[in-house]
C-alpha cells in the first residue's frame, strides 16, 4: 500500500499557515501526518498539545526519553517515529551512533546498564499485556528517583499513542533522517512494520 490509509487533507487558514511555517522550519517540510490529522482538528490540537507539553519536562534526561522513544516506536514498528527520532537525535545532540543501534540494543555494545534497563521498560509496557516487573521497576526507580520515572513512565505511553496512531493510519517514514545524513537506517524491527 502506498500513501496514508486516509488521504491528506488541504491545510488550510491562518492556523494551518501556522502549522505549515512551523513545521517546513524545524523538518525542512509538512510531514504526511499533519494532512492526515487535519480531517479532526481537536485531535490534532490535543496530540500536539501533549507533545508540546511534554518537550517541557525535565525530571528525565532527554536522551533516555528519546531512547525510549525510539524502542518503542521499533517495537511498534512505526517508520515515521523512527526517521523523526533519528532526524530529532541528529539536531539535538543526541550520540548518532546510539541512536542507529536502538532497533538493536539487545545485540549492540553501545549502551549502559542504565539505558538497557530504559529499553527494556519502554518494550515491556508496549507489550498487551504490558509485562513490566517489579524487578526492572525497582532497578529503574533506584537509577532515576521517582520523579524521573514517573515522567519516563508518561513518555514511554505518549510513545505507544503516537506511534500507533502513525501504523494505524498507514503513517510512514518521509526521509526526515536522510536529510541529515543518517540514512540508510536500520527498519523497524516490529510486526507491523512499514517499511
Amino acid at each position: 500500500m502506498s500513501g496514508t490509509r486516509i488521504p491528506q487533507a488541504e491545510i488550510t487558514g491562518a492556523y494551518g499557515a501556522v502549522l505549515k511555517r512551523m513545521s517546513k522550519k524545524m523538518m525542512g517540510e509538512v510531514p504526511d501526518a499533519l494532512g492526515v490529522l487535519w480531517h479532526n482538528r481537536p485531535v490534532l490540537k490535543a496530540s500536539m498539545g501533549l507533545g508540546h507539553k511534554a518537550s517541557k519536562w525535565k525530571e528525565c534526561d532527554k536522551d533516555l526519553k528519546s531512547y525510549a522513544h525510539m524502542a518503542v516506536a521499533s517495537l511498534i514498528g512505526c517508520s515515521f517515529c523512527l526517521d523523526l527520532g533519528y532526524f530529532q537525535a541528529h539536531n539535538e545532540g543526541l550520540d548518532e551512533t546510539k541512536a542507529r543501534e536502538v532497533p538493536r540494543w539487545r545485540e549492540s555494545d553501545a549502551f549502559t546498564p542504565l539505558e538497557r534497563d530504559v529499553f527494556e521498560y519502554a518494550e515491556a509496557m508496549s507489550q498487551t499485556p504490558p509485562t513490566v516487573t517489579d524487578e526492572l521497576s525497582a532497578r529503574l526507580l533506584e537509577q532515576l528517583g521517582a520523579p524521573a520515572m514517573i515522567e519516563l513512565t508518561a513518555f514511554v505511553a505518549m510513545s505507544n499513542q503516537m506511534a500507533r496512531t502513525n501504523v494505524a493510519l498507514g503513517i510512514k517514514a518521509q526521509g526526515f533522517s536522510a536529510s541529515c545524513g543518517l540514512a540508510p537506517l536500520p527498519q523497524p524491527r516490529g510486526v507491523a512494520s512499514q517499511a
